[in-house]
């Protein structure tokens, strides 16, 4: 049904000769080129039905979809694998909700990006100190005047998590001086046991999204808790290593690091090759001669090695690392809310990627296509025999540890 506005203009247009009408409303000009009902829908959003445009519908049906034009999009199966036991997105609101488990360090500086970056229209903090957390709302509360408008709760009660379209898991137990890994992780699944089950009651359809280290293992912890699809359950993974080895590498190349491109998965903890690096889309190995070639593969070897050290920099330094896993996390969320398909190298369910074995339930980070439903896809990498063997190592040391917890 037409509203009174597109009533009044459609009544207009009809006094006016056809194929010669040009409709003029404010700013807008839409030439009489196809039926009006279609210019009537473009400038109001009146609803159409393309069985009453003729020839003009069928040639702008053609045009807007690859497979009418004969094109078969068969590139994206080549180039990604689907995830196992995907469950599809939960039903789009223009209400968001986020919420972030911990409000630690980290925690509060992931709201504080997701705020500044207007990720969401509603954030939930929760943790289990009711003090601190009433202030870390306040002070946030209180920067209002200079923010998108965004709604603020707090609460150390998990309801208050309620409808959240995305969970961030940050709280997690500190190693103490001479504990061992495995009692580390118990005392983690122990608080896990307190923090998913509840998220996932108040929030069944929300995209879980962990940060706590160690990521991989309580990434899987998570998911073995929420009964979520592998899908909904995401770790942070490498995307701020890979974030700080582009910095470090556009530091050498006087570039911005927003122009890097690092073609390799694993290039935070692994040897990189210069064929995997590119500039603008630029590969660097085609502008360097083969002794500048060598060189440089030594000095891609040292930013590898400080990647690795920068977190433990940071720490040594702060005390902590907060704001650049921060602007990490809202990356993800953004990624994830807006159904963008970017890839970023995350915890995910790598069962059969990659030669790991279907026994192995394992989370380590690929590179994986992020959408509303969460892990879209895994990029198809071609690893060497070694980078395929260490892989499966990591995955065999992981199920190991993991088969010890006993979930």
């Amino acid at each position: 049904m037409l509203t009174k506005v597109a009533r009044r203009r459609y009544e207009h247009a009809q006094n006016l000769p056809p194929c010669k009408t040009a409709l003029r409303f404010s700013d807008a000009e839409v030439e009489w080129k196809v039926p009006l009902v279609w210019s009537l829908q473009h400038l109001d959003g009146v609803a159409w039905d393309p069985r009453h445009m003729g020839s003009a519908g069928s040639e702008m049906k053609k045009v807007s979809s690859l497979s009418e034009l004969g094109l078969v999009n068969d590139v994206h199966h080549a180039l990604f694998r689907p995830i196992q036991e995907a469950a599809p997105p939960s039903p789009t609101k223009r209400h968001t909700k986020i919420s972030v488990v911990g409000a630690g360090n980290v925690g509060m500086a992931i709201a504080q990006t997701i705020l500044t970056q207007h990720l969401a229209d509603e954030l939930a903090l929760v943790d289990a100190k009711p003090d601190m957390l009433r202030g870390e709302m306040l002070d946030l509360q209180h920067a209002a005047a200079f923010l998108p408008h965004t709604k603020i709760l707090a609460s150390p009660d998990y309801s208050v998590t309620a409808g959240s379209d995305i969970c961030i898991i940050t709280a997690g137990a500190r190693q103490l001086p001479g504990e061992t890994r495995l009692s580390l992780l118990q005392r983690n699944l122990a608080l896990f046991k307190q923090i998913v089950p509840p998220v996932a009651k108040y929030s069944p359809g929300t995209l879980l999204l962990v940060v706590s280290n160690p990521v991989d293992v309580l990434t899987y912890i998570a998911w073995k808790l929420s009964g979520f699809p592998p899908n909904r359950v995401i770790g942070s993974g490498t995307n701020l290593d890979s974030s700080r080895f582009k910095f470090l590498l556009a530091e050498h190349l006087e570039v911005n690091a927003q122009d890097v491109q690092v073609n390799d998965p694993f290039a935070s903890n692994a040897a990189i090759v210069l064929i995997s690096i590119s500039v603008g889309g630029v590969p660097i190995l085609s502008q360097l001669t083969k002794d500048k070639a060598a060189m440089e593969q030594g000095v891609l070897e040292r930013i590898r090695k400080a990647v690795v050290e920068s977190a433990y920099e940071v720490i040594r330094l702060k005390g902590y690392t907060s704001w650049a896993i921060g602007y990490s996390v809202a990356s993800l969320a953004r990624s994830l809310l807006r159904d963008q398909h970017r890839i970023h190298p995350v915890s995910l369910l790598a069962k059969g990627f990659y030669g790991i074995p279907e026994d192995h339930e394992v989370f380590l980070s690929l590179p994986a296509q992020l959408g509303r439903s969460g892990v879209l896809s895994v990029a198809n990498i071609q690893l060497s025999e070694e980078e395929a063997a260490r892989l499966r190592r990591s995955a065999d040391t992981l199920w190991e540890l993991q088969r010890q917890l006993e979930i």
